[in-house]
């Protein structure tokens, strides 16, 4: 720009210097001349200052162009940056999200654990142990069914059983309640409810010693009602079923008396 410029001052100079020549000789052709070529110059000049100030307005945008590729890179790598960032934000969070719902299922899998533990401790203090006796109020319960029973007071001895097996459905003393139910139901001689309830003790308890005994008492109900061929049958199930008891000696000892007779 500034050689430009100095061009201009001197292409001037040059001009002004030719129309003085001129001037001095005398010649008014060359005033004319002279204020032509000095319009020509200062319009060339002025061209010259436009055309100038294109170009540095060109040059400052292209500046102001070039900063803001080097502004628009910037921020690229910026945003670049950051989203590097975000996804390693996003990874950490469901990583951790992950492990928050491992921990919640290790937790509430411990706490059903200790759940189902308190609740088979509960269980477990609620209930006697296996080789527990039966409670004092049982006991009693029992034994006040069976002075009814004693006495020939079947009926209420049959109601007595009936409220203790209510009570104490799963007591100690449930299988010889059942049986003196059966017993009693014999000593009213009603044989059809003496058997159904003695069937109950076996069915419910075949492994007390009360249902071998309860099967001897079918035998005798069904004797008693003259079915002498079903009694024989029950007296066999009892040997079969209880070998080593007392009631399969007394079975065995009846059966061979009938043979007998």
């Amino acid at each position: 720009m500034r050689a430009v410029r100095g061009l201009a001052a001197a292409l001037l100079i040059a001009w002004i210097g030719t129309a003085q020549a001129q001037l001095f000789g005398g010649d008014d052709q060359a005033r004319r001349r002279i204020e032509q070529v000095r319009t020509e110059v200062l319009l060339n000049l002025q061209q010259i200052e436009e055309r100038m100030k294109t170009l540095e307005a060109t040059a400052v945008e292209r500046r102001a162009i070039l900063d803001l590729a080097g502004q628009l890179d910037a921020l690229r790598t910026d945003l670049a940056q950051s989203r590097g960032q975000i996804e390693v934000l996003v990874h950490q969070m469901e990583v951790a999200e992950k492990r928050q719902k491992d921990l919640y299922v290790d937790i509430d899998t411990r706490l059903r654990r200790l759940e189902q533990a308190a609740e088979q401790q509960a269980t477990a203090g609620a209930r006697p142990p296996a080789d527990a006796g039966p409670s004092d109020e049982e006991k009693r319960a029992y034994e006040s069914a069976l002075n009814q029973f004693k006495v020939g007071n079947y009926s209420a001895a049959i109601d007595l059983l009936g409220q203790l097996l209510a009570k104490y459905p799963n007591g100690k003393l449930a299988p010889n309640a059942q049986y003196w139910i059966g017993m009693g139901y014999s000593g009213r001689r009603d044989y059809r409810n003496a058997i159904t309830a003695l069937q109950k003790v076996v069915a419910q308890w075949p492994l007390d010693p009360k249902a071998a005994d309860a099967m001897l008492s079918i035998a005798s109900a069904q004797e008693a009602m003259g079915d002498v061929k079903s009694a024989q049958a029950t007296l066999q199930d009892v040997l079969a079923k209880y070998p080593g008891s007392t009631a399969a000696d007394q079975a065995r000892l009846r059966l061979q008396q009938s043979v007998r007779r």
